[in-house]
C-alpha cells in the first residue's frame, strides 16, 4: 500500500476533538490526529507487514502514523540503526509502549536494547528499556528465568528516578517479570522488598505497588495453577 494513500486515510478519520482528551492522559498532542488505537489496529491488520511502508509512516512525524508503523513493520527487517533512530524520536508514552510491545520486543536486539536503554538519561528512551523488559516477560515464552533475573539489579538501580513515565515503567517491568512464574515471583518480591528500603519516594511507590499485586491471592493462585500444569 502506498504511503500517500495510508496518510490520506488517516487524515480522513482524524478527530481533533479527541486530541485534547489524549493530552489529559499525558499523550503528546503535537502533530496528532486524534485517532483511537482501536481504529488503527484494523487498519494494520488490513495492510499487513510492510517494512518500507512502516519506515515511511514513521518519517511523517504524525503521531498515529508512527503508531501504525509499529504495527505493520516486520521485526525481522528492523535494524539496530532503525531502533536507535526511532528511540531518539520517542516523545510520548503511548508511542513507546506500542512500538516496544508490538515490534521491538520481537527483534533479535530486544534484550540488548532493554539493558542499554534502561541506562539512558532521556525519559522516553529509558522508559522504552523497561517496557521491553515487561513485554519480553509476557511474549517470550521460551526464555529462561536467567534472562529476566538479570533485569532485577537494573530495576533497583533505576527505582529512584522520580520521573512519572520512568517510574511507572520500572514498576511495570518488575510486576510483569514477577508474574511470569512462581520462581520469578518469589525473587521479584524480594527485589521489591529491597527497593522499599531505598530512601526515595519513587522507590517506595514502585515497591509498594508491585508487592500489592505480586503477593495478591489472584496472582499467587494463577501462578500455582500454572506450576501444576507444567509438573
Amino acid at each position: 500500500m502506498k504511503l500517500d494513500n495510508v496518510v490520506r486515510e488517516l487524515r480522513s478519520i482524524a478527530n481533533p476533538k479527541n486530541v485534547e482528551g489524549m493530552a489529559k492522559f499525558g499523550i503528546n498532542p503535537s502533530n496528532t490526529l486524534g485517532i483511537s488505537i482501536y481504529d488503527l489496529r484494523p487498519m494494520a491488520k488490513r495492510i499487513g507487514k510492510d517494512h518500507e511502508l512502516a519506515v515511511g509512516l514513521w518519517s511523517t512525524g504524525i503521531h498515529e502514523a508512527r503508531l501504525l508503523a509499529g504495527f505493520v513493520d516486520d521485526p525481522e527487517k528492523v535494524t539496530e540503526r532503525q531502533m536507535e533512530a526511532w528511540a531518539a524520536d520517542f516523545d510520548s508514552w503511548d508511542i513507546v509502549d506500542q512500538v516496544c510491545s508490538n515490534l521491538f520486543d520481537q527483534t533479535d536486539l530486544a534484550y540488548k536494547k532493554a539493558v542499554e536503554w534502561s541506562a539512558r538519561e532521556e525519559e522516553f528512551v529509558k522508559r522504552a528499556g523497561f517496557v521491553l523488559m515487561a513485554a519480553l516477560s509476557v511474549h517470550d515464552k521460551e526464555a529462561s528465568d536467567k534472562e529476566f533475573e538479570r533485569f532485577f539489579s537494573i530495576v533497583k538501580r533505576e527505582s529512584t528516578d522520580e520521573r512519572n513515565f520512568v517510574k511507572k515503567a520500572v514498576n511495570w517491568a518488575l510486576r510483569q517479570i514477577g508474574k511470569r512464574n512462581l520462581s520469578l515471583n518469589k525473587k521479584a518480591v524480594k527485589v521489591a522488598e529491597s527497593i522499599s528500603k531505598v530512601d526515595s519516594r519513587s522507590a517506595r511507590w514502585i515497591a509498594s505497588d508491585a508487592l500489592r499485586e505480586l503477593k495478591s491471592e489472584k496472582v499467587q493462585a494463577r501462578l500455582a495453577e500454572k506450576a501444576r500444569k507444567f509438573r
